[in-house]
């Protein structure tokens, strides 16, 4: 295993619990990281519908609705493919506060009215650009602010407060586009975002990030080869970016599929994803993630199968607010990961991971709309929750062994 992707000890977490949410949110610096993220994935859900509302109208196409909810995933590969290695530079601060600005620029060009779709999707890409790099420099701060038995709790808040915004984010957008339309959403997500990199400005600290290359294209090459080079790193990365990435395809069909009741579909999605991650993360042990880690990655894709039947809707909103729970699934794999990652380079590894999951949103999200081209929405829905959970049962044979661990 090359040198720098080793840690030196075993950081296999004790069955202990787990930092509480409380003492996590006395800590100034992660309240600001955890405000600031709020506010951004709050502008995120209403762009996200606003975009997608204005696309269905203008097309009434549903693969074109599904990449435009879910298109600025695509170009969060190309950060992690060029400038990733900035989340680890030596002001990571500055970074993220710069890269918040940059997304702020992208959703206020959003909101400029007669915007050709053309431009709209330039954005997305643009926008998913700076957000992948923004992601790393987050992750990679937030585990420099939190203690080592904090980190899974701090995600899993994260992570519940990305579900409760997104349902807040989604009712809220519903009733702003009856009002405003969607250019008067995008204005509200751009103050949101300017919110958000305001909060970041005034709370969070400047960290010396412990670099040993200077960044750059190169740097980032190097360190993401050697990062695929581990076989143990493949399959988690794995596990982590495919089975998500074609359920998100799933929940990208749901205005093709019923636009009556999609805001109901993806609020139920926000709120199991909001009730998984809290038990998941909050109340089981580091030992009881890893246990429940492949039951809560079948509960992902199994529920969406009902959709190739078409019940009642409150059966399908049940179903789909049951599967979003096993999202909580990411949790102990994220934390395996962390286990194997050297401290120089987490905001690194982090932000490839959140990238490539990301990307994989985006693909499944153009998977499943091309299906429905041709399908329609329910069976495109089945077919991607079948390859969801083909992707898990073949990564089941993967276990934590010794050629896996650090050092």
């Amino acid at each position: 295993m090359p040198s720098h992707l080793t840690t030196g000890h075993d950081r296999t977490p004790t069955p202990t619990p787990s930092t509480g949410y409380r003492k996590l949110l006395r800590t100034a610096e992660f309240s600001g990281l955890y405000v600031s993220f709020t506010l951004t994935a709050a502008a995120a859900s209403l762009s996200g519908i606003a975009l997608g509302t204005l696309v269905d109208r203008q097309t009434g196409s549903p693969f074109l609705t599904a990449v435009s909810m879910y298109g600025a995933t695509f170009a969060t590969v190309l950060g992690a493919l060029t400038l990733m290695s900035v989340a680890d530079g030596k002001r990571p601060r500055r970074t993220l506060l710069l890269l918040q600005l940059a997304s702020l620029a992208g959703v206020c060009a959003q909101a400029v009215p007669g915007l050709p779709l053309a431009a709209r999707f330039a954005l997305l890409l643009f926008l998913g650009f700076f957000q992948s790099l923004g992601t790393g420099a987050r992750l990679g701060l937030l585990a420099e602010v939190v203690p080592a038995d904090g980190y899974a709790p701090a995600r899993s808040l994260m992570n519940i407060t990305a579900g409760g915004t997104a349902i807040l984010g989604y009712a809220g957008g519903a009733v702003l586009l009856r009002y405003a339309g969607p250019q008067g959403v995008f204005a509200v997500a751009a103050g949101l975002a300017a919110l958000g990199a305001a909060v970041v400005a005034a709370t969070v600290r400047e960290h010396s990030v412990r670099l040993t290359r200077r960044p750059g294209l190169r740097q980032t090459w190097r360190t993401n080869a050697e990062l695929f080079a581990h076989p143990g790193r493949r399959a988690l990365l794995l596990a982590l970016w495919v089975p998500n990435g074609l359920v998100v395809g799933c929940e990208a069909l749901f205005i093709s599929y019923d636009p009556g009741h999609a805001g109901t579909f993806l609020a139920a999605g926000s709120a199991g994803m909001l009730l998984g991650d809290l038990v998941v993360g909050r109340l089981l042990t580091a030992a009881g993630r890893r246990r429940h880690a492949f039951a809560l990655r079948l509960l992902l894709a199994v529920p969406f199968l009902l959709f190739a039947v078409h019940p009642p809707a409150p059966v399908l909103a049940v179903a789909v607010f049951l599967a979003s729970a096993g999202f909580a699934a990411t949790l102990p794999l994220q934390e395996r990961l962390l286990e194997l990652t050297p401290e120089a380079i987490r905001g690194q590894v982090q932000g490839v991971e959140s990238a490539g999951r990301l990307t994989w949103q985006g693909l499944g999200a153009a998977i499943a709309g091309g299906l429905a081209q041709y399908l329609g929405a329910g069976p495109a829905i089945a077919l991607a929750a079948a390859g969801s959970l083909a992707v898990t049962l073949l990564t089941r044979p993967f276990r934590p062994t010794g050629a896996d661990r650090p050092g």
